[in-house]
């Protein structure tokens, strides 16, 4: 059992950071929605944020070797959750990727399956401490990613997809891939990747043009290119200082997309400039030291895999998302962890930092 006594060894100054950003998250959701029909949607933002508190709490409470021990159960109903989207999920914009649970709640399975897969990948490689990695473990660990990455990939939702390759190669580089077999690999993705996109018989031709559009843009302002134009507009007007809170031209002339979700770093961007930016990326720094620092410390071999898994999914959303927001990556839909709109994705996020306090607090635990 778990001692009262354990929270002292709680991260709250880790907690501290992710409540700064949750702060500024409530407060640019409320101003990029001002007079839009989202308005009031930064409530719900509130809701989120104190359940995914709770939440974290909860699972802290529950020792992380257990999650290890049922994390073959949660796998199985993870991929039937996945499945049950395919086959009775709501239709939203040509895809499939919530389940309705009535009363305005919807369940978007493919956030929490990155969960699943932090522990689930820290369970295989615990397994497989010491040993020296060979072609088909590697295989073994490429499927146990790629069969729920495949699954999302139908519904089609390339975005979230996509967020499941962090975990992978984290537990492929922490367990002792080599450096000729990490080049193979890299050669094989590559050849992939080009088979497919020639073939387009796995990506429609509006997943290529996102995946494209951010090069020039300007080659179709009023189609592909017109979100990243509007967000290289927004993050440039807003200068060193910004416009100030609900002064944003792009933002609250509805010019910017999405400002609460996918480009709300744009809209904080405009709004609080370049000195706001850095700030936010500060506390990013900051957030992620932290995770460093924890897996660091942690009591054995299982505990550092799973804050590595969790360090890698959030890294690769900053930067694929703020990437996305400056022209420099193509426009997917990953959010931006703890700063946009989204009760999946918040709850994931602070589920994950539960995991991590969870691991932080058994530090001294025999």
């Amino acid at each position: 059992m778990l001692r009262i006594s354990s929270y002292r060894d709680f991260d709250w100054v880790l907690l501290g950071f992710v409540c700064v950003l949750s702060l500024l998250s409530f407060l640019e959701i409320k101003s990029a929605t001002l007079h839009t029909k989202f308005h009031g949607f930064e409530q719900k933002q509130i809701g989120f944020l104190l359940a995914g508190l709770v939440l974290m709490f909860l699972i802290s409470l529950v020792d992380y070797h257990r999650l290890l021990d049922i994390v073959p159960w949660a796998y199985g109903i993870s991929i039937f959750s996945l499945v049950a989207v395919k086959l009775v999920g709501q239709k939203v914009l040509g895809a499939r990727r919530w389940i309705n649970l009535g009363h305005g709640i919807h369940f978007q399975p493919s956030e929490w399956v990155k969960l699943i897969l932090i522990i689930a990948v820290a369970r295989y490689f615990w397994g497989l401490a010491g040993k020296e990695l060979t072609w088909k473990e590697i295989g073994k660990a490429i499927a146990l990613v790629c069969v729920p990455m495949g699954l999302v990939l139908l519904q089609p939702d390339l975005g979230t997809s996509l967020t499941y390759l962090p975990v992978l190669l984290a537990g492929l580089f922490l367990g002792g891939l080599r450096l000729r077999q990490a080049g193979i690999m890299l050669l094989v993705l590559v050849l992939g990747v080009g088979v497919v996109w020639k073939s387009g018989k796995r990506l429609k031709p509006y997943q290529q043009a996102r995946l494209t559009s951010f090069i020039n843009p300007d080659a179709d302002p009023r189609g592909s290119g017109y979100q990243i134009r509007q967000s290289l507009i927004a993050v440039g007007s807003g200068g060193i200082w910004g416009k100030g809170t609900n002064q944003g031209t792009q933002t609250q002339g509805d010019f910017l997309p999405i400002p609460y979700t996918d480009f709300i770093f744009a809209a904080f961007c405009e709004e609080h400039g370049f000195v706001g930016a850095v700030g936010v990326l500060l506390l990013y720094f900051l957030i992620l030291m932290r995770l460093i620092q924890n897996a660091q410390t942690a009591a054995d071999v299982p505990g550092s895999f799973l804050i590595m898994g969790v360090v890698a999914v959030i890294l690769f959303q900053i930067a694929v998302n703020i990437g996305m927001v400056v022209g420099l990556m193509p426009v997917t839909g990953i959010p931006l962890p703890l700063m946009s709109y989204g009760g999946s994705s918040i709850l994931f996020t602070f589920l994950a930092l539960g995991i991590v306090m969870n691991v932080r607090m058994r530090r001294f635990v025999n």
